[in-house]
């Protein structure tokens, strides 16, 4: 372990492990070690030290004698819930865009040939009181339940601006500059309804708030055609893919790509220590008594406390069912926003619902996540309006926990460190903290002009 690198990467959640895939297709020599489990990815050589029965720190994928023993302290969980290792119960989990930059970074680091995704069934909102089908087509619009006649119209309008919408031809613009126009101002031109501009911004856009109203519209309207193609791609009913298994197979496949470049493992290791010099700048992480010198460290809030600040906290519920979610045409997979608005909340709620088919639970078996910024110190009764959702639930767990962001300089200390994750059940915040410190740590935008083929689901 005496050796020195560019950079050593702490944790194997799953920022930490896309940040090592990224810096080892660029030829940096990667040294990564995880609390959750304690282990080593490295370019050259790969050490996975771990003093748990699972990894991928809090974005782990827990079986259900794991997940029984972590919120009832028990280690056995009930016969009648199936066979414990059928389930793969993720714990931060997050659809993907079928478009989007997340399917790109993987492709761009090869990891997508260690996975398989499968499309998601379904995309709703929760407006009016009412679990809906998110339109996004002009098409869809005219036979939303969501809207009257006239305000139909007036969407279809809407959505075919944005489809039509070419940044780099002005012919497509209308005379408008959405580089200057709010999204405030540029909804008012269609004479679009409150609750139209909620779904709209929130379950299509996929903003957590309403401070994208202020802002140039472009970001907006680039995020609406993002979901439009998302969904096209599969032709399917939703823009979302998940990995068969779940995301608790994504730190594996990068740590059978770490494999590829010639990389060991070695299990129950102690504590690291991140070591500095006078200045206050990184030199490297001490283990057991060796130190693996290097000039940058990646990690998560966890290892260095003393530079980040807690920014919030996350309130959620994990349901085990029999059935699924009801008012999703029977959706096996399907991704429920409910706007801040809907339950005069200053965050929005999210719900989430994989199955056995896509290999997270026994066959007649649903996993639900329902979760949101908590607002109070009871986040049951917070949970409520997404839980009553849920219809009937066979078990259900409750967990808060604590958000953190940093606040070193990383060009002082050369510290990069992420924050921590979102309510979302989806990764488009995740990605983009990631993609930001790609560009802190290297000094350069990552390309993501890939073949999307690469990503494909099972069922094409």
């Amino acid at each position: 372990m005496d050796e020195e690198y560019e950079v050593i990467v702490l944790g194997t959640g799953l920022k930490e492990c896309i940040l090592s895939g990224l810096l080892s297709v660029d030829g940096v020599k990667v040294l990564s070690r995880s609390l959750f489990p304690r282990s080593f990815l490295i370019h050259d050589l790969v050490l996975h030290m771990d003093r748990n029965d699972y990894y991928g720190g809090e974005s782990t994928s827990l079986n259900l004698n794991q997940l029984w023993k972590k919120f009832r302290g028990e280690d056995k969980a009930p016969e009648h819930l199936g066979a414990s290792r059928d389930y793969n119960v993720d714990m931060m989990p997050k659809f993907m865009m079928g478009n989007g930059k997340l399917v790109r970074t993987l492709i761009h680091t090869d990891v997508t040939k260690y996975l398989s995704f499968k499309a998601v069934d379904g995309s709703y909102v929760f407006v009016k009181g009412k679990v809906q089908k998110v339109p996004v087509t002009p098409m869809e619009a005219l036979k939303s339940p969501l809207m009257g006649i006239f305000e139909k119209r007036r969407a279809g309008k809407f959505f075919s601006y944005v489809q039509d919408y070419d940044e780099k031809d002005p012919k497509t613009h209308n005379g408008m500059d959405l580089t200057r126009l709010t999204t405030k101002e540029l909804i008012a031109k269609f004479g679009l309804d409150e609750n139209t501009v909620d779904f709209i911004g929130h379950a299509v856009a996929l903003h957590t708030n309403d401070q994208h109203l202020n802002q140039p519209a472009l970001d907006t309207v680039m995020r609406m055609k993002l979901y439009a193609e998302s969904l096209a791609r599969f032709q399917g009913t939703s823009p979302y893919i998940y990995p068969l298994y779940g995301l608790g197979e994504l730190p594996q496949a990068f740590a059978r790509l770490s494999a590829v470049y010639g990389g060991t493992y070695m299990l129950n290791k102690p504590e690291c220590k991140v070591e500095f010099d006078e200045e206050g700048k990184v030199i490297g992480v001490t283990s057991e008594g060796e130190t693996a010198r290097c000039k940058k460290i990646v990690c998560d809030p966890s290892y260095l406390p003393n530079k980040v600040r807690k920014i919030g906290r996350v309130a959620r519920a994990i349901a085990i069912m029999s059935h699924p979610i009801p008012n999703t045409n029977d959706s096996h997979s399907v991704q429920v926003i409910i706007p801040q608005k809907q339950l005069a909340r200053k965050s929005d709620m999210y719900v989430f619902c994989c199955s056995y088919s896509h290999n997270v639970a026994p066959k007649g078996k649903f996993i639900a996540f329902v979760s949101t910024d908590a607002e109070t110190d009871n986040p049951q009764t917070e949970l409520k309006a997404g839980i009553d959702l849920l219809g009937p639930v066979d078990e259900i767990f409750f967990d808060v926990y604590d958000r953190y962001e940093p606040v070193n300089e990383p060009a002082l200390d050369n510290c990069f460190i992420s924050t921590s994750y979102d309510a979302t059940t989806h990764f488009e915040t995740t990605v983009a903290d990631v993609l930001n410190m790609y560009t802190l740590i290297t000094g350069k935008q990552l390309d993501l002009s890939v073949d999307l083929s690469a990503a494909s689901t099972e069922e094409e």
